[in-house]
């Protein structure tokens, strides 16, 4: 436990589910040290999420509609800073806010404030003056992977976070049961995740379905989603049932990758454009794949080495930077 309870507030905006997946891993990791968390977010996931019951007392979580225009969103940062005075204020990726509304609002936040910094597109950062917005911060905590002021004096590095610790997963024996296979099946399973924009979950859910007809006497293969989709599997969080998936297909998003990384889950993964992220350079060559084509073979060529050597050994712990990272925002906090 901290020495002394502190009030965080977790600014999470951002499109589909990686935001908000990182905050929850720092809300998790906070409330577990006794801090009372209020998370603000408006991924499409939250409403379907079970993110109170799972995050435990001691956190709020304020949802923002995601079809909401810019004003309106705007107006809820603007009420939510507002409520009250935090004893820190903690921001994930954009320290000008989603729509720059922070530059403005910051100065009124009465307490130390704390960016989660990643890697940002440089041509955001130029054209909108990142450096600058990133001198409003007592503190940058960088998350496990290079990031464009990751030098800077007052950042401080900390291994990938993740959702969960290794001794919350699952076996591979429950993991695949929870997944949907019974004791006798020995097929290796492969997950196919894809929770971004709609045309994206569309096409995860083809991909799903070309590789089940593909493989399906060598492998079970399902489609993993978050919150209930027609012909999906629903698991959340994923972290927790991986180390019964024995190939993971999905694209170069944080959580993605450094969930695969950390279990040893090999991964087979496009780079998806997104106007801040840049996910092809997240993604190794051994991981990436071009097109539809590429990944049916990749996954091919796993699933032979999988049925001639049998499941790969997996680690049984990983180092969770969020630990780290909940320690070094205790220390600016008020």
């Amino acid at each position: 436990m901290a020495t002394r309870r502190q009030r965080w507030r977790l600014y999470a905006l951002g499109g589909g589910l990686g935001h908000l997946t990182r905050a929850t891993a720092l809300a998790r990791a906070a409330v577990a040290r006794g801090h009372a968390v209020d998370l603000l977010t408006n991924s499409p996931f939250a409403p379907g999420l079970p993110l109170e019951s799972w995050l435990g007392p001691g956190a709020t979580v304020h949802r923002v509609d995601a079809r909401a225009d810019k004003a309106t969103t705007v107006a809820a940062v603007g009420a939510w800073l507002a409520r009250s005075t935090p004893d820190v204020l903690v921001v994930d990726a954009f320290p000008r806010g989603l729509a720059g509304e922070l530059v403005a609002l910051l100065p009124t936040v009465r307490a130390p404030r704390v960016l989660v910094h990643r890697d940002l597109n440089p041509v955001y950062v130029e054209r909108f003056d990142v450096a600058r917005a990133v001198d409003a911060f007592d503190l940058l905590v960088v998350p496990g992977e290079d990031a464009p002021f990751a030098q800077h004096p007052r950042a401080v590095r900390t291994a990938p976070w993740l959702l969960l610790d290794a001794d919350a997963c699952l076996s591979r024996e429950d993991a695949r049961r929870q997944l949907g296979l019974h004791d006798g099946d020995a097929r290796p399973f492969v997950a196919v995740m894809g929770c971004g924009r709609p045309e994206e979950v569309a096409q995860a859910r083809e991909t799903a379905a070309r590789l089940r007809a593909a493989f399906e006497e060598r492998a079970a293969v399902r489609w993993l989603v978050p919150t209930p989709q027609d012909g999906g599997l629903t698991v959340w969080p994923a972290l927790a049932v991986m180390r019964g998936v024995d190939v993971l297909v999905g694209a170069g998003g944080y959580n993605t990758v450094q969930e695969a990384r950390a279990t040893g889950t090999p991964l087979v993964a496009r780079a998806r454009p997104r106007l801040y992220d840049r996910q092809a350079l997240r993604l190794t060559e051994a991981e990436r794949v071009e097109d539809p084509g590429a990944l049916e073979a990749r996954v091919a060529s796993l699933l032979s080495l999988l049925l001639q050597a049998g499941p790969r050994e997996r680690p049984s712990a990983w180092d969770n930077g969020v630990h780290a990272a909940v320690e070094a925002i205790e220390r600016v906090a008020r």
